[in-house]
């Protein structure tokens, strides 16, 4: 973080500066044991944790400044909401950060694939700076934003939105250059009344652009494209069709393998690659990113190289670990849709390339009324992809179950666990070297863990 006073902060959020405060700020943080000597430590009021019970243990790690809004015996600025304020903290910073250089600021969003399209603009961009894991609600955003310092020509953001307005309060925040449209897909069903609100709802990034700023547009979901006539100007990758486009695609045990062409006159191809990434619908990921990487500059066949080879950076997404018994964890276990599980899936079929497959199955959160329904249809699908077993685990889940029996699934084939212990035993009775395990669910269902367990030590 470049540095600022005191005072800057309490003017920048509105706030009440304690008497006889005079230091500097040189970077912020909610967790008191992640703060350093000069930070400001930002006390939230959780559900199970109130963050002024901890100001004493910031200041012991060196905080020079807390952010509250009840006093405490530390220096502080009292605000009415800790959350607005981070925000306005967060947009005066940005604002500072763009009056004394060269900054392009990104935002994306989208059903899926927002954090793997960040993790690789992370390692294909120079001087940028990204979030850590999915920051990417009205406080893991800030928080991304003042990591950047005078060295960052490149801020990446992720915008989640679980609700109309939660991206267009993101976007003031922090307006963008560029602002990447991925997917309108389920994820967050239960919060919207149909995919048409969703569309709206991931629409209000590209009304967050500055007005010479571009839309980066997913042309193979209709929803998106459409989102064209809201930008200044729109730039499109696709499958086959878009500015950025990929010819025929082939796979590599799961990884996707394609040539590009950049609409022009004349047209630039850029050589075909296989992607480090497991999931040929990553492809869609590296697109976008690629559109941003010339947006900002890069040349084309290096930005494709650097794209091509980035890997996973944050957990938990179809990250691939061979353990030494022979046995092949695929961990997709942070977050999940239907459109993620199915991709998933296939994902398990190439990378097994023959080998048997077994399929760990839990709850997809936040689907509302359509839970059962979208559960039935993963069952489903795991039957007629072929996948030899499936172990469902936990109530939510349990209709996959009852639909993978239905469909053919007998005897071994299909089973239901109610819990993650139960899983692991199973497992540990069944897999055998050679064989492939998926482990797919939403992050909330706690189906990571059995990953974890898994995957273990293993590097």
């Amino acid at each position: 973080m470049r540095p600022v006073t005191a005072q800057w902060v309490a003017n920048a959020v509105r706030g009440t500066l304690a008497a006889d405060v005079d230091t500097t700020i040189h970077g912020v943080d909610n967790d008191s044991r992640a703060v350093r000597p000069g930070w400001l430590y930002v006390a939230f009021i959780g559900e199970r944790v109130d963050g002024h019970d901890f100001v004493p243990q910031a200041v012991a790690a060196g905080a020079s400044l807390s952010l509250v809004s009840v006093p405490v015996d530390a220096p502080h600025v009292l605000v009415e909401d800790v959350t607005v304020a981070l925000g306005l903290l967060a947009r005066a910073y940005l604002a500072l950060l763009r009056t004394e250089g060269e900054l392009v600021v990104i935002g994306i969003t989208g059903s899926n694939g927002k954090t793997t399209t960040k993790d690789l603009l992370a390692q294909a961009l120079p001087d940028v700076v990204a979030p850590v894991g999915s920051f990417n609600n009205e406080i893991g955003l800030p928080l991304t934003i003042l990591r950047a310092d005078a060295s960052t020509r490149h801020l990446v953001l992720e915008m989640g939105a679980s609700g109309l307005g939660h991206i267009a309060y993101l976007t003031g925040i922090a307006p963008l250059d560029i602002a990447v449209a991925l997917i309108v897909g389920t994820a967050h069903m239960g919060e919207y009344a149909s995919p048409e609100q969703v569309a709206t709802a991931k629409s209000e990034i590209v009304l967050g652009l500055v007005p010479s700023g571009v839309a980066v547009l997913n042309a193979d979901d209709a929803r998106v494209a459409a989102m064209a006539t809201l930008a200044p100007r729109a730039v499109t990758f696709g499958i086959g069709h878009g500015n950025v486009a990929a010819g025929t695609v082939s796979s590599d045990r799961g990884r996707a393998h394609a040539a590009v062409t950049l609409a022009g006159e004349p047209p630039i191809e850029l050589e075909a690659r296989t992607l480090a990434l497991v999931g040929e619908h990553h492809l869609t990921n590296a697109l976008a990113a690629l559109a941003v990487c010339l947006e900002c500059g890069l040349d084309p066949h290096e930005a494709w190289a650097r794209v091509a080879a980035a890997g996973p950076l944050s957990r938990h997404r179809m990250a691939v670990t061979e353990r030494p018994d022979g046995i092949t964890v695929i961990d997709d276990a942070y977050n999940a849709s239907i459109e993620s599980m199915r991709a998933a899936l296939r994902a398990l079929k190439h990378v097994a390339d023959g080998g048997r497959t077994v399929a760990v199955v839990g709850e997809i959160l936040e689907l509302g009324d359509a839970s059962a329904t979208i559960h039935t249809e993963i069952g489903t699908d795991v039957v007629r992809l072929g996948i030899d077993h499936l172990i469902v685990v936990g109530p939510g889940a349990r209709p996959a179950y009852v639909a993978a029996v239905r469909e053919g699934s007998w005897g071994d084939e299909a089973a239901y666990v109610a819990t993650i212990g139960e899983a692991r035993e199973l497992l540990d009775t069944m897999l055998n070297p050679g064989d492939t395990v998926l482990v797919k669910a939403s992050h909330g269902s706690g189906l990571w863990e059995l990953a974890d367990q898994l995957v273990g030590g293993v590097a």
